[in-house]
């Protein structure tokens, strides 16, 4: 490899002895000392008696796996980086191994193309990026914490974020069309983060009329106005020590937000009604659809609350820019619609799959939920084919129009509605 440091040492660990014989060779390169064990403990006893700058380990090893290596080696040589390998990573594994300090994770089957390049530039950069903990690749599971589901390049970029930024108190804005499943984002952070033996709380703030948001937030005194008849904790005291999501933060209206920027900026708040200062310990996950920085522009959010939210940014992509986690979503609300409705089990054909990923999605992760519950719930067969697949139809406003024009000339040539369809009626009364 070009310009790759004199005197650096990497050790392969892998049970495939065949791949370790592949690497070797593929690694080859003049100032590169190649190491390999086929076991962890041989490879934490290679560690405690030689420099090892890289370690390239798979997940799957005895006695103990990948990341209880990583785990060793990072505790006990904190300067040696760490890339791990496996066929499919699950997404706690990932995030996992993001917090104990990975420096990369890949999937076996991109080895030949990707092994290489990325192994020269870690060697290259390594002084500079000795601590860093950067993730490119991300399998999927489902498991206990974490119901995000995804295999795709884009999707990768936010398990790398999750990692890194839960370990830390940071707010985080997570941006993204409706759909897209920021609330499983916001719980992912919670999970992973030193607060997830607390509570987290999710609101919608633009569910929530203006005066009824503030006191669900804050809190309000005995009396403070109409309907109080009691005190009430807000939600910073009840979530004190844990997560707050708030959901369509674009929405909140200006006076909330004032309130808002004082408990992110000091930690105190009042509740409605009263002046007396209180304090909340609470981690701030915001999420929205709209863009925040043209709202800011529009006089619509407090560009001062804009910066205090947007510590750390997590973009979810639309479904339509992932279609490869199509089949795995699909497969996965197919399972989960059969075991809720008692259901026959039913499966999705190769025809229907592809069908599902030529569809746009406008509706994101939500839409596909719902159109494969739909197409369980129609079916007379156990195998759902395109013709099953029933997309949501938004009606445009031209059609909306032209259906208004209709209705009207109907009103006109026949103001009795005699003969008419009930339906028809229904609509002429409109």
């Amino acid at each position: 490899m070009s310009e790759t440091p004199p005197e650096q040492t990497l050790l392969l660990v892998d049970p495939d002895l065949d791949y370790l014989e592949w690497a070797t060779k593929h690694l080859l390169a003049d100032g590169l000392r190649i190491l390999r064990c086929d076991h962890a403990e041989k490879a934490v006893k290679v560690c405690d008696t030689t420099a090892v700058d890289l370690v390239i380990a798979d997940i799957a090893l005895q006695p103990f796996d990948g990341l209880a290596l990583l785990s060793r080696i990072r505790t006990a040589h904190p300067g040696t980086m760490v890339i791990l390998t496996a066929g499919f990573p699950t997404t706690s594994q990932i995030i996992e191994a993001t917090q104990l300090g990975a420096h990369d994770i890949l999937r076996k089957e991109s080895l030949t193309f990707e092994l290489r390049p990325i192994v020269e530039s870690t060697l290259q950069t390594f002084e500079q990026r000795r601590t860093a903990s950067d993730l490119e690749k991300i399998g999927h599971t489902i498991d206990g914490r974490v119901k995000i589901i995804g295999n795709s390049r884009p999707l990768q970029d936010v398990f790398k974020i999750v990692g890194r930024v839960a370990r830390t108190d940071a707010p985080v804005l997570v941006s993204g069309e409706s759909g897209t499943g920021k609330e499983l984002v916001a719980n992912a952070i919670h999970e992973y983060s030193p607060r997830a033996k607390s509570q987290c709380i999710a609101i919608n703030c633009g569910a929530i009329p203006e005066n009824l948001l503030e006191s669900e937030l804050f809190g309000h005194e005995k009396g403070a106005f109409t309907g109080a008849i009691q005190q009430r904790a807000g939600l910073f005291e009840q979530c004190d020590g844990g997560t707050l999501f708030l959901d369509e933060i674009g929405d909140m209206p200006t006076p909330v937000q004032v309130k808002l920027l004082r408990v992110l900026q000091d930690g105190t708040f009042s509740r409605v009604g009263s002046n007396e200062t209180h304090k909340s310990d609470v981690r701030i996950v915001a999420a929205t659809n709209k863009n925040l920085a043209e709202e800011v522009s529009c006089g619509n959010f407090r560009e001062d609350l804009f910066y205090r939210l947007n510590v750390v940014e997590i973009h979810l992509p639309p479904l339509r820019a992932r279609a490869e986690d199509i089949p795995l979503l699909a497969d996965h609300f197919l399972r989960l619609t059969i075991k809720r409705n008692g259901m026959t089990p039913v499966k999705l054909s190769s025809e229907a799959t592809e069908h599902l990923k030529c569809h746009k999605w406008p509706g994101n992760v939500r839409e596909l939920e719902n159109t494969i519950a739909r197409a369980c719930a129609l079916t007379t067969n156990d195998v759902l084919l395109p013709d099953d697949i029933e997309f949501t139809r938004r009606i445009t406003q031209a059609e909306d129009t032209t259906t208004e024009r209709a209705l009207a000339h109907l009103r006109k040539v026949a103001p009795n509605e005699q003969g008419f369809p009930e339906w028809l009626r229904e609509q002429l009364g409109k």
